[in-house]
């Protein structure tokens, strides 16, 4: 792998991790689109890890608050203030998605890998977001969250093990549909993308030779997917305070008519 494909993917991978799009459907697209070799899971979790750094960069003061509420509810043995119940419920909304990536790991690196089948969910849950965007009445802050709230909003994360469903995309979906605005809505969904990302990092580390990170493509790409990724939430954040998610729809059933035509001219 050159640098110059190392920065092209990590490019790709902030910026998809972020928005409602799909990483990981374009992380398969785009190496079938352009013939590139599998570039393994070592430079997969340099990806990931940039992504990683990027929400923690632009979330840090949220994600202190969290984590001092954490502490305090595990020191107090009570769930009282605002970011103690936010960590309570970001930690009852990581299960349902450890529990998917444990037990569909395999199929996530086989059968779901076929284009035909990122076209079909990057178009199936367009209409999701679509109608989750129309659906919010009454928003309600993150504040208001409760406890119903993380538990749908965590099994709807289970599904993100599909490529073209979109981590952030039906997270953010399963928020609006309980009603959080669409500010707060991708605050939770970036919230919880910390231990899962995390997590799933951490647990591949075990299966490879950890030097093979600081080789110069894998920092090319893991700088490239935090640069992006902070580009991206920046853009989002700013995005998301007076336009909804038509862009991101209209995107996402093109990307997808794209594939199918593509694939079938291919063949």
């Amino acid at each position: 792998m050159g640098i110059l494909q190392a920065i092209f993917l990590g490019v790709i991978q902030g910026a998809t991790e972020i928005l409602p799009i799909s990483s990981s459907g374009h992380l398969v697209i785009a190496p079938w689109l352009f013939n590139f070799k599998d570039p393994g899971l070592s430079f997969d979790i340099a990806l990931h890890l940039g992504t990683l750094l990027a929400i923690l960069v632009f979330f840090y003061k949220d994600i202190q608050k969290v984590l001092m509420g954490g502490l305090n509810m595990l020191l107090e043995r009570r769930v009282g203030e605002s970011y103690e119940k936010l960590f309570l419920y970001i930690l009852i909304a990581t299960i349902p998605g450890v529990l998917a990536g444990a037990f569909l790991e395999s199929k996530a690196e086989t059968l779901f890998r076929s284009p035909l089948l990122v076209a079909f969910s990057l178009f199936a849950f367009a209409f999701v977001i679509f109608y989750a965007d129309r659906f919010a009445k009454n928003p309600k802050p993150l504040e208001k969250m409760d406890l119903k709230d993380s538990i749908f909003i965590g099994l709807s994360q289970a599904l993100a093990i599909i490529p073209g469903v979109s981590r952030s995309g039906v997270t953010i979906s399963a928020g609006l549909l309980r009603k959080l605005n669409r500010a707060d809505a991708a605050r939770f969904s970036f919230l919880l993308a910390v231990p899962i990302i995390l997590g799933a990092a951490l647990y591949n580390l075990l299966k490879i030779d950890v030097s093979t990170l600081f080789s110069t493509y894998f920092i090319a790409g893991f700088l490239a997917s935090a640069v992006s990724g902070f580009l991206a939430i920046k853009f989002l954040d700013s995005f998301l305070k007076t336009k909804n998610f038509n862009l991101f729809v209209y995107y996402r059933v093109f990307l997808a008519a794209g594939i199918v035509i593509i694939y079938f001219y291919l063949r």
